[in-house]
C-alpha cells in the first residue's frame, strides 16, 4: 500500500489530538530560552533537553551536543530514526532558542506564559515568545511524526532532525558543527520550518533567503563626555559625525551607495515578477500589516522584489549621550550604531564587510577614531527548481490547503540553508506557516492555531508524497 492510501488516518489522528499538541508546545514555550543572554544559558539547556526527550518519544536515537568551536554556546540536539530501505531520507532543521522579551512593558502579558487569544474575526492565536519564531513551527513537523509513529508504528520515510539553540545569537557554531558531523548528518534534503506563508490562505515553499552582514559602529571623538556650553561649536560630537555617515549610506532614489555593493546581484526573471504581482499587486498590499503604504527602498523595484531579491541596508540601534528622563546639555564623547545588510546571491559578506568599514573610516574628521564588532556574516542562498522534492511538495502543501502553493522569496535570513549547503552538499526546502501579523521578534508575537494545526497536516502530507517517490 502506498504512504499516500495510509495518509487519511494520520491526518484524523491529528485533527483528534490537537488539544493535546497545543498543550505540547505551551510547555515548550514556557521555557525561557534566550539564547543571546547568559543568564538563560540553563533555559537553553532545559528546552534542549525537552526536546531531546521528545524525540525519543518519537523513537529516535536521540542525543545533546555541546558545542565548542565558538566558545562554550547551546547544545545542538540531535535525532536519528530507524532507516526505512528505499525511501527518501530527510533532515529536519529549527531551533529552540528565542528572541530577548524587551520592552518588557509593551507585553500583554509575561512573554513565557502562553496564552490562547481570539482576534476581532474571530481567528485564535497562540502568544508567547517562540510562538511563532520557531518553536510553533518546529512542533508543526514532530506532531506530524507523531501521528505518523503512533498510527502506524513507524514514520514513512527515514528521518533525522538537529535543532539549534544558538540561530538567534549568530549561530556561529553551527557550520563546524556540520562539518564536523557530516557523515551522520547526510540526507538526501533539508527541511526547513522557519518562515512564512505567502499570505493567509497561500501556503508557498521559500526558494531564496537573504543572507546577513551586521556591523556595530563605535566613533569616538574627545576623551571624555563634555559640557555642551563649554565645548560645543567647537568640539567634534561623535553623534553627528555617526549621523553623517549613516546619510551617506543611501542615495535619492534609496540604492545603497557603498562601492560595488550591486556586483553579482541578478534582477528577477519577468515570469517571477508577475507571479510575485499576483500575490502582491501593490506596495501597500505588503506593507499593510506594518500600518505603512509606500516602500522606502530603490525606487526601481517593488516593496515585494525590495524584500525577497533586493540586498538592504538598514540601522537597527542608534545611541550616544544622555538618554535619561529630563536634560542633560552634555557633548558625548561616543556614539554607537548597529548596522545590518540583507545580501543575496552572488554577493559576498566578507567582502562588503571590508566595503563598509572603509566607506565609514573615509568620511571621519581629524579627532574622531572608529571601532567595529561583527556581527555575523551569511550569504544568499537560492535552491534549485530542478530538486526532485520540489514538485512533490507543492503538491502537497496544495492538497492540504486548497489553494495552488507558491515559490516565493523571503528578506529574511537563514543562514543554515547556505551552511548545509556547504557541510553537506544538499539543497534546502524552506515550508513555514508562519504569518506577517506573527509580531516575530516584537512584543505579544503569535503563532495561529489555524497555522500550527494545517501546518502539522501540511507536512504529515509532505511526509506522505516523498515517501511514494523512488
Amino acid at each position: 500500500m502506498s504512504s499516500s492510501a495510509l495518509l487519511s488516518s494520520v491526518l484524523d489522528r491529528i485533527d483528534q489530538t490537537q488539544e493535546q499538541a497545543i498543550e505540547r508546545l505551551c510547555a515548550l514555550l514556557r521555557i525561557p530560552s534566550i539564547s543571546t543572554q547568559p543568564t538563560h544559558a540553563q533555559d537553553c539547556r532545559a528546552a534542549a533537553e525537552w526536546l531531546k526527550n521528545t524525540l525519543t518519544d518519537l523513537g529516535m536515537n536521540a542525543a545533546l551536543h555541546d558545542v565548542k568551536w565558538a566558545g562554550p554556546g547551546h547544545p545542538m540536539v540531535v535525532g536519528h530514526a530507524p532507516k526505512q530501505p528505499n525511501k527518501p531520507h530527510v533532515l529536519f532543521y529549527g531551533h529552540y532558542d528565542v528572541q530577548p522579551t524587551d520592552p518588557e512593558h509593551l507585553w500583554t502579558a509575561p512573554a513565557f506564559e502562553p496564552r490562547i487569544v481570539e482576534e476581532p474575526s474571530g481567528r485564535k492565536v497562540l502568544v508567547a515568545r517562540g510562538a511563532s519564531d520557531d518553536k510553533g513551527q518546529v512542533m508543526t513537523f514532530l506532531e506530524a511524526c507523531r501521528a505518523w509513529k503512533e498510527i502506524h508504528g513507524e514514520l514513512p520515510i527515514t528521518i533525522s532532525v538537529l535543532l539549534e539553540g544558538e540561530e538567534e545569537c549568530g549561530g556561529a557554531n553551527l557550520l563546524p558543527f556540520l562539518k564536523e558531523n557530516a557523515e551522520s548528518l547526510k540526507a538526501d534534503v533539508v527541511l526547513v520550518c522557519d518562515t512564512a506563508m505567502a499570505d493567509r490562505k497561500t501556503p508557498g515553499i521559500t526558494t531564496s533567503l537573504r543572507g546577513l552582514m551586521a556591523e556595530e559602529v563605535r566613533i569616538k571623538c574627545a576623551s571624555h563626555d563634555l559640557h555642551s556650553g563649554i565645548y560645543g561649536n567647537a568640539a567634534a560630537n561623535p553623534i553627528a559625525v555617526l549621523c553623517k555617515v549613516l546619510a551617506e549610506l543611501r542615495a535619492e532614489d534609496g540604492s545603497v551607495t557603498l562601492p560595488g555593493f550591486y556586483d553579482g546581484v541578478a534582477d528577477p526573471s519577468d515570469d517571477v515578477r508577475a507571479r510575485w504581482k499576483q500575490l502582491f499587486p501593490n506596495d501597500a498590499s505588503l506593507l499593510e500589516e506594518a500600518g505603512l503604504s509606500v516602500s522606502a527602498g530603490e525606487k526601481k523595484y517593488t516593496a515585494v522584489e525590495q524584500t525577497w531579491c533586493r540586498p538592504s541596508c538598514e540601522i537597527n540601534g542608534i545611541s550616544g549621550g544622555y538618554e535619561g528622563e529630563g536634560f542633560k546639555t552634555v557633548l558625548p564623547s561616543v556614539a554607537m550604531a548597529k548596522v545590518s545588510f540583507r545580501l543575496v546571491p552572488g554577493q559576498d559578506p566578507e567582502r562588503l564587510r571590508a566595503v563598509f568599514r572603509d566607506f565609514v573610516k573615509a568620511r571621519l574628521p581629524e579627532d574622531a577614531s572608529v571601532t567595529f564588532t561583527s556581527h555575523g556574516g551569511s550569504t544568499g542562498f537560492a535552491v534549485s527548481e530542478t530538486s526532485p522534492f520540489l514538485k512533490p511538495a507543492l503538491e502537497a502543501l496544495t492538497d492540504e490547503w486548497n489553494v495552488p502553493a507558491a515559490t516565493v522569496g523571503s528578506g529574511g535570513s537563514i543562514p543554515v540553508a547556505g551552511e548545509v549547503h556547504e557541510a553537506l552538499g544538499l539543497d534546502t526546502l524552506l515550508i513555514g506557516f508562519a504569518q506577517s501579523d506573527d509580531r516575530i521578534h516584537s512584543p505579544n508575537e503569535q503563532y495561529g492555531l489555524d497555522s500550527f494545526h494545517k501546518g502539522t497536516r501540511s507536512w504529515a502530507r509532505v511526509l506522505a508524497r516523498f515517501a511514494d517517490l523512488a
